[in-house]
């Protein structure tokens, strides 16, 4: 998936919902877990939008890495 692509775009609306879902959806497990329990964590202080934020992000511009 590159930048833009539908899979990035439906990984972002994912996560939209569910901290990490998308990142989980890319196959992102361990930063997935992170971004899930961070905003879990941080919506009990009202922060939890910034890793919410964060996760959207993520996920809308993540690209793989290249294979050689």
């Amino acid at each position: 998936m590159s930048q833009g692509s539908a899979g990035n775009v439906i990984a972002a609306l994912a996560s939209f919902f569910i901290p990490g879902l998308g990142q989980l959806l890319q196959g992102r497990l361990l930063s997935a877990l992170v971004q899930f329990v961070l905003a879990a964590l941080l919506w009990i202080i009202w922060l939890g939008w910034i890793v919410h934020l964060w996760s959207i992000i993520s996920a809308a511009l993540w690209e793989p890495p290249q294979r050689r």
